[in-house]
């Protein structure tokens, strides 16, 4: 008999709104899988994007939502070693993670940290992985170094704090409110600038003695393109993730040229299998010891049952949050 489960739909006009519950057969591993059951998933920006249909998952994805998750090995398929039926794991997944059940590569699961609970476990895989591939493998980021991070309140932002201290680096951040802004301090961030009320670029160059910082981490995108390229110092790498305000700007190339910058960036979805196995195996190499030690924490700022995904993302939408949004799925 299948295997049926529910899951979180969406309606064609792209609203939070039109989150629903609807049922449907589960996944099945294919070789080199495993089928996870789901107990709580991560909400991120690009759920809320693929929602409103301007994120397309690739061809060989789920179309449900959802993009990282923890629970307990379900099934595993041919050619899958060292995951037995019943492990707990969190795990990246290609979509697929607004439901009871789902599955994903077995190289992109990752051991359920000694001593944290399920949902702060789900908001791990999908800010690790960007985090460590941006800011390590594109970034390069290094012990002494100086880190400006946008939207430094995010859990993309609290794990970068904390990458750059894991690192040896320090890191600047920028958030909307003198709450987030006192949130990052406690994190580790060397400072928190008030983007509604100063100006990063003048604030960033003053805390640095006029020198900038070394590497730029953004997700905002063309509203911030040229002052970002202004705070970088000589040899600076600007890191986009993504384009909250746009992704079409304007700048001036010389100062490419004279400070010898560069501009790159990367998503986690278009990946193939192998890339993000490297980065899992990278991940379980530096960070999740450290996670399990208590240096690294996972913040939570709410739980939502699945049922109330809606709620889940216009939380998001309003960007009133700090840390991580979860739901919470009961199979």
């Amino acid at each position: 008999m299948a295997l049926t489960m529910q899951y979180i739909a969406y309606g064609g006009d792209g609203s939070a709104g039109s989150l629903h519950l609807e049922s449907a057969e589960a996944p099945s591993p294919a070789p080199g899988q495993i089928q996870i059951r789901v107990q709580a998933a991560g909400v991120n920006r690009p759920d809320i994007l693929q929602r409103q249909g301007n994120y397309r998952p690739p061809p060989d994805a789920s179309p449900i939502l959802g993009l990282e998750v923890a629970g307990s090995v379900a099934a595993v398929g041919r050619d899958v070693a060292g995951w037995r039926i019943g492990d707990a794991v969190c795990a990246l997944v290609p979509g697929g993670g607004y439901a009871q059940y789902c599955v994903t590569s077995a190289q992109h699961a990752l051991p359920l940290p000694a001593g944290l609970s399920v949902e702060e476990a789900a908001g791990l895989p999908e800010v690790w992985f960007t985090v460590w591939a941006n800011l390590v493998d594109l970034g390069q980021l290094r012990a002494g170094e100086r880190l400006l991070v946008h939207g430094g309140s995010s859990g993309i932002g609290l794990a970068a704090i904390q990458l750059a201290s894991n690192l040896g680096a320090q890191c600047i951040v920028t958030v909307g409110s003198e709450a987030k802004a006192q949130f990052c301090r406690r994190y580790g961030a060397l400072a928190a600038i008030n983007y509604r009320q100063e100006d990063f670029l003048a604030q960033c160059l003053a805390l640095c003695g006029g020198e900038g910082v070394d590497v730029v981490l953004d997700m905002v995108g063309a509203a911030y393109l040229e002052r970002n390229l202004k705070v970088l110092h000589r040899d600076g790498r600007l890191v986009l993730i993504g384009f909250l305000q746009g992704s079409r700007g304007t700048i001036d190339l010389v100062a490419v040229l004279t400070k010898r910058l560069r501009i790159t960036g990367s998503a986690m979805r278009p990946r193939t299998v192998a890339e993000k196995a490297a980065i899992r195996d990278a991940l379980l190499e530096h960070i999740w010891p450290a996670i399990a030690g208590g240096r690294i924490r996972s913040h939570v700022h709410a739980v939502f049952p699945l049922a109330l995904a809606s709620e889940a993302h216009r939380l998001m939408e309003s960007s009133e949050h700090i840390g991580k949004i979860i739901l919470r799925v009961d199979a």
